[in-house]
């Protein structure tokens, strides 16, 4: 989970998950439904971040809707699990697969993944989360049973050396927060822009709260753009970067340093600075259908990556004609358009929508879906393999105002 929300208007602790053994991705299943698909959502956020399970709930019910105003699975209607947002991560998953879940969307914390995996993967029913971005869970011992619709926080890596490289800079340099998400996305950053062409000078890490020290490390490398990377201890860190001489357009912020800033900074501070934020502000029509179902919606943070997440699982059940945990997860990746191997040809041409898609499973068992999120493509660790983000740049005010797009991806 990033840390950044996007509204309407506008460290991962990897517990032991023993799993089950196998390849659920990869291994073939056979029929053991009982012709009923049965869509589960853990919804874990609580405090300040509660309002994050309102625009994932309405997605899903959203998707359930349009999968069920196509037919459903097999004639029969998908069922939404009754949700409990009070309990705990693992209470949820086990109350999940006692009421017999084919397949689980969720958790929003990276650091919940592990618990809910290992729970749902002994039950063979796989756990499709719409916004963990941690790095680690990349390989997560899940048994082939976890999925993600949201790309790993290291996938803007090379986003922010493209941005840095774009406006002109020759050299870099990182300045970072300590711990996993901090050093992780800064080895991606220093990777992407060699490979660029760009000249990565000494950076820094920092400590939230004392970014005094990294801040006159980085200016006095006199690097052309600084590349900040940082969650809680963002802002300390542009102060501290103003106060030595950087600021403006020679800063780069990653998703965990986005914010609006606005009086909290100096005026100007970082005028002509740009972030990045996973994923893309969902269009108008699909916005139009999620405040039809849920009129109080205020925000979409994870909407799109959840309702996606829905409809690949039914297109999985449609594509084995069996609604099974087991037949769902050997099924994601073929119809994400994505490969558990290498040496696969070229992915079907994309179709849009459950409806599309099922008419295209018809004739081939090979489509691919792109979704309200963009393309997915899952690769044999279930990580999405083309991650879209949107660019803001900030005013004199140091408010964000959404500037541009860009693509990353990877093969896997």
């Amino acid at each position: 989970m990033p840390v950044l929300a996007l509204s309407l208007g506008a460290v991962l602790s990897l517990g032991a998950c023993a799993g089950t053994g196998g390849n659920a991705r990869v291994e073939p299943a056979e029929a053991s439904g009982d012709g009923v698909l049965r869509v589960g959502v853990i919804l874990d956020n609580s405090g300040d971040n509660a309002f994050l399970n309102a625009p994932q709930l309405a997605a899903a019910r959203l998707a359930i809707q349009d999968i069920n105003a196509a037919g459903g699975h097999k004639g029969r209607p998908v069922e939404l699990l009754p949700v409990h947002p009070d309990q705990d991560t693992a209470k949820q998953a086990s109350d999940a697969a006692a009421a017999k879940a084919d397949v689980v969307i969720g958790p929003t914390d990276s650091s919940h993944a592990p618990a809910a995996a290992d729970i749902l993967s002994r039950a063979h029913i796989p756990l499709i989360s719409p916004a963990n971005t941690a790095a680690g869970l990349t390989g997560l011992a899940s048994g082939g049973y976890y999925f993600r619709t949201a790309a790993a926080d290291v996938a803007q890596g090379p986003v922010l050396a493209k941005l840095a490289k774009d406006a002109g800079a020759a050299t870099i340099s990182v300045l970072y927060q300590e711990g996993s998400y901090g050093k992780d996305l800064s080895g991606a950053v220093s990777e992407a822009a060699k490979g660029a062409g760009l000249t990565v000078l000494p950076g820094a890490r920092f400590k939230a709260g004392a970014a005094a020290e990294a801040a006159r490390s980085a200016s006095k490398a006199k690097p052309d753009a600084v590349v900040v990377i940082a969650r809680e201890g963002a802002r300390d860190a542009l102060v501290e970067l103003n106060s030595a001489g950087v600021a403006g357009s020679r800063i780069i912020l990653s998703d965990g340093a986005f914010a609006r800033y606005g009086s909290g900074l100096a005026p100007g501070t970082l005028e002509g600075a740009r972030a990045v934020v996973p994923g893309q502000l969902p269009g108008a029509a699909f916005q139009a259908k999620l405040l039809a179902v849920d009129p109080a919606l205020k925000d979409v943070s994870f909407a799109a990556e959840t309702y996606d997440a829905v409809t690949l699982a039914a297109l999985a059940a449609a594509r084995a004609q069996d609604d099974a945990g087991r037949s769902i997860a050997a099924n994601l990746v073929p119809v994400s358009g994505g490969t558990a191997s290498s040496g696969a040809g070229a992915p079907a041409a994309p179709c849009l929508s459950y409806k599309e898609c099922l008419g295209g499973l018809a004739g081939s068992p090979d489509i691919n879906y792109d979704g309200e999120s963009g393309p997915v493509a899952f690769d044999s660790n279930g990580d999405i393999t083309s991650a879209a983000f949107s660019v803001y740049t900030f005013g004199a005010d140091n408010n964000p105002s959404l500037s541009g797009r860009e693509t990353a991806g990877h093969s896997g």
